[in-house]
């Protein structure tokens, strides 16, 4: 397959200017003007070409040590995730109910493009990934980091896939020389999730080489969802509207057969134990209410906890006056710990009825019953290993008075997972202890009969209608119980990332308005994964979701060409005028090959105006698990047009009674009842999968902006940069909603292949993978000011006032008529229409104070039907389609951090997150969350305290 397009064209531009300017080149090499003082030339982050000059044509935001040590965080992320330009990670620490081998880790989303557009590097070379392309910023340590650099630009032409939205550089410290310790401790204000790091630097630097160390080790506990106000009663939105409760209860229900039909969900009578009733007298029970049902909320996570333990050192040695071997060496643990409630079991789900000769059956025939396994609440623990070798050699040379740089590299990255779960119940195991027993001469419950019995050593009976906390036979409080019928899951998974580089940048010529730079380049890399679910959870045989094994590699070749053509040079107007072009082939082994390029151009006018602008092109290519991934089973929440509670319902159209829908269907939820709010969760478990034939995503960028810093004002700098990404062919998962739209209102047959409905009409299974569907459009601008004032009698004060305005952000997408639409999501939890962070930083002498303000503006969300009573926009339209809507108000948060400089070379700060314990609004739709609260807000009020101490 070859992906060759237009862009060949615009990658061969580089080259042609080269060729073109080869005249001026020669005459200019006698005017190179006499040296004078010889700055470093340094690399910063979107450019190969090594320069003096550090004022870039793209958008970089750099965050100094000092910047991170202003801030009460513990991981890279935090500090990230806070940016303006930042968006919320699909998969978070507030999402308690994702699942996987990204659980647990740390991701940084530029522009809410998605976490896997964005590339992560450290010391510029690649994180290791894991088979879903996600980069786990965890893995380094806070105390090994210098700096952050943030490139708000695509950076496919010089850094290859995945550089889509931008890239986070980040920057360990080198040639450090001396010794420093600390130790963090911090609490949220009701008392949880609390945090504890402690590090330790040290490094010595001799006449030709040196090394440096950092060991770090932090652990933050978990929050449970109890302890937290909106989320402890499980309600979602401000009527309170209980869809966090499920009618499969703990205390345990059964449908009588011999008084109705229990097949049918319209005449079905679940029935719970009473108070001290005797669970074998079917007289004792009474029809299950709502308020006896299960609130999952109190064994919910709402942030998980973490543990990590890492090593990182970094050693050069100057093999000669020009040539320096460096490596960074890279050991990180990650243990991350989850919990959600207990299973909601339904025996008609898994054909496994309480035998009519249990010891346990009311009525001495088969029944069906439902039980939340509230004993055993299932648990996850992820363990991550990283193990990092990047051994680089670089030196520099002179050839023709002109100045060279080269390098080669090598990275090799290794992620080693582990997962270990308990609670979901083992299917053979529940057949066995829900068939024939009774009750032996010990008054023990066993399996079997009298006599044929079954060793207690080989089966455990299980009453399911023993509610819970009640003691008696069959008690699945029981540990021995527990230990039948629960067993442990180990999930394992590998990803390897091997790399060989070789970089040469140098000045090619001297031109009248300055230097010709360039830098070239090759890269080899394969990339390796596998993620191999438990053998027994792969067969079917439990209550968990199943998963099929991922396995696969790919490899690349890569080569890059970039140069910085300086064109005018102390001219009226123009200062300087400079651009920069850059290009990158890339062949992979499974897709084929692609070239992204890229212009730019800075321009200075006056010496205190710099205007920039850049173009670029960018790609994404399939991961490992899009291309190799198993099938894997969820519980999808969805809107079913069958159903005569829809908005916008076919119910009784062609495509639906052809499926067997009766006319006045009800969509079904947990539990096989009808649903209360849409969209509803799916009672069965739905398939998805993967695809060996996606083609790339691609993308074009767009930037243009300045940067002033006006001489009557010292220590002021104003920017303001736009910008502009289209993405095109997006790999993204068929949903479940579009399938259904697609067959049963636009009439398309084809796409009912994937849809199993049962006789009563509900989809009992459905089937969809990945595909190269989706287009997005976003378009915003970025506004910073930074005013260094003049140092006074009070001190010193600097202000930081970062604002991010969208003022698009389109999906596109297909309305219930099948016409193709675009869907504006600017306002949605999460794309927010302003962010803003106003700093201010005090110091006078050794003490100082820094504040922050967060600034989200409001939120929408849909209110899925007009019925709704919380909707403040009930009528609105879009798309020719009823779309209410309720909106929330802006949110602000405050943080506050006063530090000393102790006179014995110390430093301590104290500090809180969310000083005045904001709270913000409840959200129906959950979003980034499993909750209803979005995932990016503060959860309470977070105070801290650090003692940093260098030798």
């Amino acid at each position: 397959m070859n992906l060759r397009t237009p862009a060949v064209r615009l990658g061969l531009l580089p080259a042609s200017i080269a060729i073109a300017l080869t005249p001026a080149i020669a005459g200019a090499q006698e005017a190179a003007a006499s040296s004078t003082t010889t700055l470093d030339r340094i690399e910063i982050t979107g450019s190969r070409i090594r320069s003096a000059d550090v004022e870039t044509q793209q958008p970089i935001l750099t965050l100094d040590r000092q910047a991170l040590e202003r801030q009460g965080y513990t991981s890279v992320a935090d500090v990230l995730q806070n940016l303006t330009s930042a968006g919320s990670p699909a998969i978070s620490r507030a999402d308690a109910l994702a699942s996987g081998e990204n659980v647990g880790g740390y991701y940084v989303d530029l522009r809410n493009l998605g976490a896997e557009r964005t590339l992560v590097l450290l010391n510029g070379k690649r994180l290791g990934a894991t088979t879903s392309g996600l980069q786990d910023l965890s893995q380094v340590p806070m105390a090994a980091i210098e700096r952050i650099e943030v490139l708000k630009d695509g950076a496919s032409s010089i850094y290859g896939s995945d550089a889509i939205a931008g890239v986070v550089n980040v920057i360990t410290r080198k040639r450090f020389d001396g010794a420093e310790a600390s130790a963090e401790f911090g609490q949220f204000g009701e008392g949880d999730g609390k945090t504890s790091q402690y590090s330790f630097t040290i490094g010595t630097q001799g006449e030709r080489g040196g090394v440096a160390l950092t060991a770090e080790y932090s652990k933050q506990d978990p929050v449970f969802a109890k302890n937290r106000w909106f989320s402890r009663d499980g309600s979602r939105g401000p009527n309170s509207t209980p869809s966090g409760w499920s009618p499969i209860s703990q205390n345990g229900s059964w449908c009588n057969p011999l008084t109705v039909d229990c097949s049918d969900p319209e005449t079905a009578v679940w029935q719970t134990l009473n108070p001290g009733g005797n669970p074998n007298n079917p007289a004792d029970y009474h029809p299950l209410t709502p308020a006896e049902y299960a609130n999952s909320n109190q064994q919910m996570m709402v942030q998980t906890g973490i543990e990590r333990k890492s090593v990182f050192a970094n050693a050069n040695y100057d093999l000669t006056d020009s040539i320096v071997f460096n490596a960074d060496v890279l050991y990180n643990e990650r243990t991350t710990d989850q919990q959600i409630a207990g299973y909601p079991y339904d025996s008609v789900r898994f054909g496994t009825p309480l035998a009519g000769d249990s010891a346990f059956n009311p009525i001495g025939q088969d029944v069906d019953f439902r039980r939340r396994l509230w004993e055993v609440p299932r648990t996850t623990e992820s363990k991550l290993k990283t193990t990092r070798f990047a051994p680089t050699i670089s030196g520099s040379f002179e050839f023709a008075d002109k100045s060279w740089d080269w390098d080669v590299g090598a990275l090799w990255n290794r992620n080693e997972s582990t997962k270990t779960g308990h609670g979901d119940m083992s299917l053979i195991a529940s057949r066995q202890a829900l068939g024939s027993s009774f009750i032996n001469a010990n008054g023990v419950a066993q399996c079997g009969t009298a006599a044929a019995p079954v060793p207690l050593s080989a089966c455990r009976p299980w009453n399911p209608l023993l509610p819970y906390g009640v003691a008696g036979p069959g008690s699945l409080a029981d540990a021995d119980t527990q230990a039948f019928l629960f067993p442990y899951f180990t999930d394992t998974g590998l990803t390897k990332t091997t790399s060989y580089t070789a970089n040469l940048s140098g000045t090619l010529a001297t031109l009248p308005a300055g230097d010709l730079g360039i830098a070239v380049g090759y890269e080899h890399r394969k990339e390796e994964g596998r993620f191999s679910p438990d053998a027994f959870a792969q067969s079917g045989e439990s209550t968990g979701l199943g998963a099929k094994t991922t396995a696969g590699n790919y490899d690349l070749d890569e080569f890059y060409l970039e140069l910085n053509v300086p064109i005018l040079a102390d001219m009226a107007f123009a200062k300087q005028l400079t651009l920069n072009l850059a290009s990158r082939y890339s062949d992979y082994s499974n897709f084929g090959d692609t070239v992204n390029s890229k212009f730019g151009f800075t321009w200075k006018p006056i010496d205190e105006l710099l205007v920039r602008g850049t173009y670029a092109e960018g790609f994404r290519a399939p991961t490992i698990s899009d291309l190799y991934g198993g099938l894997n089973s969820s519980f999808e929440s969805y809107i079913d047009p069958c159903g005569v509670g829809a908005p916008n319902s076919v119910n009784g159209n062609a495509a639906c009674s052809a499926a067997g829908v009766p006319v006045g269907y009800t969509q079904l939820g947990q539990g096989y009842v009808p649903c209360s709010t849409l969209p509803c969760q799916t009672p069965d478990e739905f398939i998805s999968g993967s695809n060996p034939n996606l083609k790339p995503e691609t993308s074009t960028s767009k930037t243009a902006g300045l940067v002033w810093s006006p001489r009557w004002v010292q220590g002021l700098d104003i920017s303001l940069d736009w910008y502009r990404y289209e993405i095109k062919d997006m790999i993204i998962a068929d949903s479940v909603d579009r399938i259904l739209r697609d067959c049963y209102v636009l009439g398309n047959a084809e796409r009912c292949a994937g849809v199993t409905r049962a006789a009563d009409g509900h989809i009992s299974a459905m089937t969809y993978g990945v595909a190269n569907l989706g287009q997005m459009e976003t378009e915003g601008y970025d506004l910073g000011i930074r005013y260094r004032l003049p140092e006074m009698a009070f001190g010193k004060i600097m202000i930081d006032w970062q604002t991010s305005y969208v003022s698009k952000y389109d999906e596109a997408g297909q309305n219930q008529a099948g016409d193709n639409i675009t869907i504006g999501s600017v306002g949605t939890p999460g794309i927010f229409r302003v962010r803003s962070n106003l700093g201010v930083n005090w110091t006078m002498g050794d003490f100082g104070v820094n504040y922050t303000l967060r600034y989200y503006s409001g939120m929408k969300e849909s209110c899925i039907s007009r019925a709704t009573d919380y909707c403040d926009a009930p009528d609105h339209f879009a798309n020719g389609e009823s779309d209410p809507l309720r909106h929330t108000g802006a949110n602000t948060f405050h943080d506050l951090q006063v530090n000393w400089k102790a006179p014995w070379d110390a430093t301590i700060a104290i500090g809180a997150n969310n000083v005045f314990d904001h709270r913000g609004p409840l959200m129906y739709s959950a979003p980034d969350s499993s909750f209803a609260y979005y995932g990016g807000f503060d959860i309470g009020r977070y105070v801290y305290m650090k003692y940093t101490q260098r030798f």
